[in-house]
């Protein structure tokens, strides 16, 4: 059986090729771009899909925290039915790739154009979604926008997060992206995301489509030892006071306690201390103070949990024997995210229509998805990627793949969009995802 669809790959190609020049490095090795989240280049590719959106007949509309959402609602939709949506993210970390996040943009809007030109009667409308800071590289440490849609965190709060510079208000103002309401993931009916794998499993495998059952959950602490700075050639080593030495013990039972953990439970537990700052970082000087920020990963709570216990132990293992004081703040904790059975079984079914071989995986990374899966279904769909890199100038996916998932996206769009408002609708639900005011949902997870 043939796809109902057909996907502009080139065009598709040329999407992700033009976003790439918003904000490009220098790259021995293949095309890397810095676009943080409201700076110039994030601001530069922003315009550029707007344009696309608009050039696509979408109603675009921006809401407070910056997300970017262009609907189309066919003739045959009931424009009061809750939206089908699909999308990702814009900004990069520093020195990033140019699929992670334009390719599930991109992939969403050709998958909107070809359902729009094929012969279907989609019953709901379809939203494309570009979420405002996913990488956590400015303002927050990741997924802002997602968690503002979720309503994981208010947008007055939001709004006030800081750079240290400006806050993400003034940023957005200044790049005309400050919007007004919120958008409400909780009214899609479903949401789908496209994503470079950011691994090797699937080119391995020989397999161009992955199709994820659970994202791994996430805690990121901070950590901070203080000791006392002393002269490197007159302080006896029994007098020292060293928060390096100590930090350097928590770096070490970090990766320890993670590759024990990993080998005894589900496979999937990693820990990493990613950033470190010593104080006063001069040779000659027993540093004084060290501030460290953990990052600890498991699709199992209790295994990030069983990680979490062990650091602290660690802290209180060199108060103890090095008479160090340490503080620790986990602010960042986002739960393992299982995926919604319905939209991966459409998602499957898309695939075997389409001719697209795919593979069931799990997700190590964190995403937009696994915030709107907290409230309504989701799927997220990778992509293979050549050699396993990513955050990187080195990531590369072929194109050829690229529209592959595309087509399969559309094809997954278009069967959520044919469903009327059996599976998904409420009551009451006026299918609008836009709502004003500061609208949020506890969550005792929540940073």
């Amino acid at each position: 059986m043939t796809s109902r669809v057909r996907v502009d790959g080139e065009r598709l190609r040329t999407h992700l090729e033009r976003t790439a020049a918003f904000g490009a490095v220098d790259a021995d090795d293949g095309q890397g771009r810095t676009a943080l989240p409201a700076d110039a280049a994030n601001a530069r590719a922003r315009d550029y899909l707007v344009d696309r959106l608009d050039e696509a007949g979408l109603d675009v509309r921006i809401d407070a925290v910056g997300n970017v959402v262009g609907r189309w609602t066919p003739p045959t939709a009931d424009p009061a039915a809750a939206p089908v949506a699909a999308g990702s993210h814009l900004d990069s970390v520093p020195r990033g790739g140019i699929f992670d996040g334009p390719l599930g943009v991109y992939a969403a809007l050709e998958a909107v154009r070809a359902v729009h030109d094929a012969d279907v009667s989609p019953a709901r409308p379809m939203d494309v979604v570009c979420f405002t800071g996913e990488e956590g590289t400015r303002f927050a440490d990741g997924v802002l926008g997602s968690s503002v849609a979720a309503g994981k965190r208010r947008v007055d709060e939001t709004m006030a997060l800081s750079d240290g510079d400006v806050t993400l208000e003034e940023a957005l103002e200044r790049i005309g992206y400050r919007g007004t309401g919120r958008v409400d993931a909780s009214e899609w009916d479903a949401w789908l995301e496209v994503h470079i794998e950011q691994t090797d499993r699937l080119a391995e495998a020989g397999v161009p489509l992955g199709v994820v059952t659970d994202i791994t959950g996430t805690v990121r602490c901070h950590v901070r030892i203080e000791g006392e700075a002393d002269h490197a050639g007159t302080t006896s080593m029994a007098d020292r006071t060293d928060a390096l030495a100590a930090a350097s013990e928590v770096v070490l039972a970090t990766e320890e306690r993670a590759a024990e953990t990993a080998a005894a439970g589900s496979g999937t537990a990693v820990g990493t201390v990613g950033e470190f700052d010593v104080d006063p970082n001069a040779v000659n000087v027993v540093p004084g103070s060290a501030s460290l920020r953990l990052d600890l990963r498991s699709v199992d709570r209790s295994e990030i949990r069983r990680q979490l216990d062990a650091v602290r132990r660690v802290l209180e293992s060199v108060e103890a024997d090095r008479g160090v004081s340490t503080s620790l703040e986990c602010p960042y904790d986002v739960p393992p995210t299982p995926l919604s059975d319905r939209c991966r079984a459409v998602v499957e079914a898309a695939a075997r229509r389409a001719g697209v071989e795919t593979l069931s995986v799990h997700s190590g990374a964190g995403h937009d998805t696994m915030r709107v899966a907290d409230v309504t279904d989701a799927a997220l769909l990778f992509v293979a990627s050549e050699d396993g890199h990513s955050h990187s100038p080195k990531e590369r996916a072929d194109w050829a793949d690229c529209a592959a998932a595309a087509t399969v996206l559309a094809e997954s769009l278009a069967r959520l969009a044919t469903t009327g408002t059996a599976g998904g609708d409420e009551p009451g639900t006026d299918g609008d995802t836009v709502t004003d005011g500061d609208g949020t949902t506890s969550d005792p997870d929540d940073p």
